[in-house]
C-alpha cells in the first residue's frame, strides 16, 4: 500500500476541515522550535477526539504509513518534524478540560490543553499545576508528556513525569492503553514512566490526568548578583548542602541578563557576569527562615546585597524575565540552537568556563540560561542559518557541548528530549546493549515501527558512522576532564 492509499482514506473518514494537504495550509507545520531541521509534511491530520485519533492510526497501521504526533510544537529538538512519506498527526484541537476535581486534587485534560491554562482554570480553588515551562502559555500537555518537560519550579515540584496520575494511550493498531488514573495507587504494571517521555514512539496520548498542588501561603524571589560563574555555581551547591530545597533555583550569564533586560526590563543588573533567582516558598515562617539564610549565602559567595521580592508584581517581573530569555536571546542573533544537557551540580562552575572554552574555539556566542538547581544546563548557540558554515559550527558546538556532560556524569537531555538533534551524543551516552534494549521496549509497542521513526534512539549502525561508541570503549574526548 501507498501514502497517497492513506491520504486518501483519511480525507473520507475525517471532516474536510481535519485534512490539510495543500503545500500552503502544511507549510506551518514543517518544524518545530527547532527550525535548523525542516520537511514539509505531505498531509496534516487534525483530530477532534480520541475515536479520530483510533481512526487515524489503524489507517497508517494498516497501510504501513508512518505517523508523526505533533502537539503546539514548541518542542526544541525536532521532534515533533514531520517525515517525509508519513502522516503528521496534529492534536491542537483535543483541547478541552474533562474534569477537575478540588477535593482529589486532579484535573484530567485532553492533550491540546495548554500548560498555563490548566493552573488558570483553578486558581479560583487555590490550585495550580506545578511544571511550568517558560513556553507554558503555549506549550500543550501532550508535548509535555512526551518530553517529560520541566520548568523553573521543577526543583522542588519535579518534572511532567511526578505531576502525572494518568494517561490513556493509543497504540498504532488503534487500541487503547489504560495507565493509572486519578489517584497515587493502582493495580497493574506502572508504566507511565515508560510513556512520559518517550517522545511519540510508543504511542499517542490522548488524555491526561495530572495532580494539582494548593498554592503555597507565600513566596518570596531573591536575586543575587555575582562577579564570576564560579562564584555563582558555589553557592548554588552552598544552598541545597544546607537542606534548602528552593522551589526555584536559575542562573543567567551576562550575555542573557543583557539580552533579557532589554526585552522584559525585569530590572537586572547589566554589570553582572551572573546572576542566580531563588524562590522559597511554604508558611510564613518558613520562607523568611529560608530567605535569610540564603541571603546570607548569597553574600558569603560574592554577592552584594541580595534582593528579596516579597511582593507578586516585583517576584513576577524577576520570573518573567528569565521565562523571556529565550526569545530575547532571539532579537540579538538571526537564529539560536539551544541545548539541554545535564550535569552534577557540583560541576555548574567548570563546565559553564568549558563552554566559553568551546564556544570561543568555534567562533560563535553563547547565552546560558539554566536550571542551576538540578544541574539542567540550556546553553543558547547563536549562529545564522543563512551561512552553512555557521549553521555548521554550531551543530558541532552542541555536540561537544553535550558529550562534555555526559563525561562529567550527566546526560544528553534534562527536558528537551533527544528527537533529531541529540542522536549523535545519545551514542556518547549509551551503550550497545542499551540502544539495543531501547528497541526491544520500543517494539513492544510498535512492532512495525511507523510511530515517530528515526526519532530518540541512534541506531547502532548510526553510532558505529560517526565513531560515538569512543565513551565506552576508546578515548574520551576531554581527557583533561576525567579529574572531576
Amino acid at each position: 500500500m501507498s501514502l497517497e492509499f492513506a491520504i486518501e482514506l483519511i480525507k473520507s473518514t475525517l471532516p474536510s476541515e481535519c485534512v490539510l494537504t495543500e503545500p500552503t495550509a502544511t507549510a506551518p507545520f514543517e518544524t518545530d522550535g527547532l527550525t535548523a531541521y525542516r520537511q514539509r509534511p505531505p498531509i496534516v491530520a487534525l483530530p477532534r477526539d480520541t475515536n479520530d485519533v483510533r481512526q487515524v492510526l489503524r489507517i497508517c497501521h494498516e497501510t504501513g504509513v508512518p505517523v508523526v504526533t505533533r502537539g503546539a510544537g514548541t518542542g526544541l529538538s525536532g521532534g515533533a518534524l514531520p517525515h517525509e512519506k508519513g502522516v503528521l498527526l496534529v492534536l491542537t484541537k483535543m483541547n478541552r478540560i474533562i474534569e477537575i476535581d478540588d477535593v482529589g486534587c486532579t484535573a484530567t485534560v485532553q492533550p491540546g490543553v495548554t500548560n498555563l491554562s490548566i493552573s488558570q482554570a483553578v486558581a479560583d480553588k487555590n490550585l495550580y499545576y506545578a511544571p511550568d515551562p517558560s513556553s507554558q502559555i503555549a506549550c500543550s500537555i501532550g508535548g509535555n508528556v512526551a518530553e517529560n518537560s520541566g520548568g523553573v519550579h521543577c526543583l522542588k515540584y519535579g518534572l511532567t513525569l511526578h505531576n502525572v496520575l494518568g494517561l490513556k494511550v493509543q497504540t498504532i493498531e488503534g487500541d487503547e492503553l489504560v495507565l493509572g488514573g486519578n489517584g497515587y495507587e493502582h493495580a497493574g504494571v506502572g508504566l507511565i514512566p515508560l510513556f512520559v517521555g518517550s517522545e511519540g514512539m510508543l504511542g499517542v496520548v490522548t488524555e491526561v490526568t495530572v495532580k494539582l498542588l494548593p498554592t503555597p501561603p507565600r513566596k518570596e524571589v531573591l536575586l543575587g548578583a555575582f562577579d564570576d560563574v564560579e562564584s555563582a555555581g558555589e553557592c548554588v551547591a552552598a544552598i541545597i548542602a544546607r537542606g534548602i530545597v528552593p522551589a526555584g533555583l536559575e542562573m543567567m550569564d551576562a550575555l542573557a541578563i543583557q539580552a533579557a533586560e532589554d526585552f522584559a526590563h525585569a530590572g537586572y543588573p547589566r554589570d553582572a557576569a551572573t546572576i542566580l533567582l531563588c524562590e522559597v516558598d511554604g508558611t510564613s515562617e518558613q520562607v523568611s527562615s529560608d530567605a535569610q539564610l540564603i541571603s546570607e549565602l548569597m553574600e558569603a559567595h560574592g554577592a552584594a546585597n541580595p534582593r528579596r521580592a516579597t511582593e507578586a508584581e516585583e517576584r513576577d517581573r524577576l520570573w518573567q524575565g528569565r521565562k523571556a530569555a529565550f526569545p530575547a536571546v532571539g532579537r540579538i542573533s538571526p537564529d539560536y540552537y539551544c541545548m539541554d544537557g545535564t550535569i552534577p551540580r557540583r560541576h555548574l562552575g567548570k563546565i559553564l568556563a568549558r563552554i566559553a572554552e568551546l564556544a570561543t574555539k568555534h567562533e560563535l556566542r553563547v547565552a546560558n540560561v539554566f536550571h542551576a538547581g538540578d544541574g539542567n544546563l540550556h546553553p543558547l548557540i547563536l549562529y545564522d542559518a543563512r551561512d552553512d558554515d555557521q549553521l555548521h559550527r554550531a551543530e558541532r558546538l552542541g555536540v561537544e557541548i553535550l558529550e562534555l556532560c555526559v563525561q562529567v556524569g550527566g546526560t544528553v537531555t534534562g527536558e528537551h528530549g533527544v528527537g533529531v538533534e541529540k542522536l549523535d551524543p545519545m551514542c556518547s551516552q549509551f551503550s550497545k546493549p542499551e540502544l539495543e534494549q531501547f528497541f526491544r521496549l520500543k517494539e513492544v509497542f510498535d512492532a512495525s515501527g511507523l510511530m515517530n521513526p528515526g526519532k530518540a534512539i541512534p541506531t547502532l549502525a548510526h553510532c558505529s558512522e560517526i565513531k560515538g561508541m569512543h565513551v565506552h570503549g576508546g578515548k574520551l574526548p576531554f581527557p583533561e576532564l576525567d579529574r572531576f
